[in-house]
């Protein structure tokens, strides 16, 4: 039913192959649009991306001990270090 399409990279201008197995994964998924970059440049997207996001320090509330949270702690709340707070996790 797919055939193998080939696409034009819209960041590096480079061809691409859009599979018949990845046309049809699009399918069910209910994706409408063609992938516009190819696979490295989608991998080099996302890695920007995620390097972006900024880190605080700030010390656990239950353990003490030094934890690095992607937000601003606050005064008024409380922050866990991943270990207590995976453990707060499993004892709801």
């Amino acid at each position: 039913m797919y055939q193998d399409k080939t696409l034009v990279c819209k960041d590096c201008g480079k061809e691409f192959v859009f599979t018949a197995g990845e046309q049809a994964f699009y399918a069910e998924r209910g994706f409408e649009n063609e992938p516009q970059r190819c696979k490295p440049c989608r991998d080099a997207r996302k890695n920007q991306v995620k390097g972006t996001k900024e880190y605080f320090t700030t010390v656990c509330a239950n353990c003490g001990k030094e934890a690095r949270v992607p937000f601003r702690p606050r005064e008024d709340r409380p922050v866990l270090c991943s270990e207590c707070f995976a453990a707060k996790q499993e004892g709801k």
